[in-house]
């Protein structure tokens, strides 16, 4: 990371981060083309380990690719806000992001996609939810194991206390 002052390091600020944001833009490689496609998400994040779920239809160009290349790359920010300056050169936006790279698997185990399932629904609404064997049955589970990531912030001019 260039500016070491806008690294975040703590666990709970990034968790927080991961709490705040809802989108996840997954990084695919098809024989060297790049192809990101935003998600919602699931997470765990346990002793700095963080795992994300994502979901989707049970075919698609996505699948395809992790399967011939698990190899990815995300990215999410929250909390942007614009602000101006006096010149051009002075104009920006504040954030939050985490980003990194893992290995993506297509989940296939029944128990397994229940409880990622339920990662992520509790992950985007806070609320618990159980599936059954039907319900799983009908979608894909991506597990995403983050190998690497780092979180920063670039706080409003002024406002370095965030």
């Amino acid at each position: 990371m260039r500016k070491r002052e806008r690294e975040i390091t703590d666990l709970q600020e990034i968790r927080s981060i991961l709490d705040s944001c809802k989108i996840l833009h997954l990084g695919l490689s098809d024989d060297g083309q790049p192809y990101v496609v935003p998600l919602n998400y699931g997470y765990t994040l346990e002793n700095g380990a963080l795992v994300f779920y994502l979901h989707g239809a049970t075919e698609g160009y996505k699948y395809d690719v992790i399967r011939s290349n698990p190899r990815v790359s995300f990215a999410m920010e929250c909390d942007a806000v614009p602000f101006e300056g006096k010149v051009a050169c002075q104009y920006g936006m504040s954030y939050k992001s985490l980003m990194g790279m893992g290995e993506a698997k297509i989940v296939t185990d029944t128990a397994e996609k229940q409880l990622a399932l339920s990662i992520l629904m509790k992950s985007q609404t806070g609320k618990d939810f159980a599936f059954n064997e039907k319900l799983v049955s009908i979608v894909n589970v991506i597990k995403i194991t983050v190998e690497r990531y780092s979180a920063k912030k670039r706080p409003l001019p002024g406002n370095f206390t965030e």
